[in-house]
């Protein structure tokens, strides 16, 4: 399916309030998007990044009640590194892919290849930090079927993060959860412009629409919502995972 689209809007909502375990996360959402004056229609995408899910959902931890283990403190004296961190780290991940100059690249266990499994201590009260949601896709739905109960708007749902990349310098948006769209364009099959057969372009749209809509959100405005309208884009089930490639594709691990 080619996605095409004459105009495209990227909104950012800011969120005033923080966010607090067992917050109605979607109220909330759905508040701050009244607040600016705004409405969602049917096939709007909602982007959210995780920060706000694993607030609501619980999955802060405090720094004081963490109990590193052997391996943490050795890992973190070698490396610079706090060991109670990497207690979570270990905790959090299937197994380190690399550490070196103080940084440490692991699978987590959702399957992400990524720094510190994603442990993050930004925008976060206290000694806190945030680990990624349990079941991001999970979230995402949830997020998108209260909205349809509450509005009646068909919508997709978008959770990210912001990730390194092999090879370049800065860091990106990508999805780590979503719900209601296909995550990836597939090209195979079809002609370009010269009718040479495409072998194997395959987009990567859900993290094209996750960096799209970080340029309107920011790290540091109080915006961790953004609405993506105007994106022709088929209603359908997807899944993260789906962007996950798998090890014997992969030419590194």
């Amino acid at each position: 399916m080619q996605i095409l689209s004459v105009h495209i809007s990227i909104i950012p909502i800011r969120m005033e309030k923080d966010v607090n375990i067992h917050d109605d996360l979607t109220a909330l959402i759905l508040s701050s998007i009244k607040e600016q004056k705004q409405k969602l229609h049917d096939n709007d995408i909602l982007v959210i990044t995780h920060k706000i899910i694993s607030k609501a959902e619980g999955r802060l931890v405090s720094l004081n009640n963490i109990r590193p283990s052997r391996r943490a403190y050795s890992i973190a004296a070698k490396h610079g590194k706090d060991p109670r961190i990497v207690e979570l780290i270990l905790r959090e991940s299937r197994r380190i892919v690399k550490i070196e100059r103080g940084v440490i690249i692991v699978e987590t266990k959702h399957g992400f290849v990524c720094a510190n499994a994603g442990i993050d201590q930004s925008n976060i009260n206290g000694n806190f930090v945030a680990l990624l949601p349990s079941n991001p896709d999970s979230s995402a739905a949830r997020i998108r079927n209260k909205i349809k109960r509450r509005t009646g708007r068909r919508i997709a749902v978008i959770i990210t993060d912001t990730f390194g990349r092999p090879f370049r310098e800065g860091q990106v948006n990508v999805a780590i959860g979503l719900s209601g769209l296909k995550p990836l364009t597939d090209y195979r099959g079809l002609r370009d412009t010269f009718g040479k057969e495409l072998k194997v372009t395959e987009i990567a749209v859900a993290d094209e629409i996750a960096s799209a809509a970080e340029l309107a959100m920011g790290k540091l405005d109080l915006t961790p919502v953004a609405i993506i309208r105007g994106l022709s884009y088929k209603n359908t089930k997807g899944s993260s995972r789906e962007l996950i490639r798998k090890r014997r594709n992969d030419l590194f691990r």
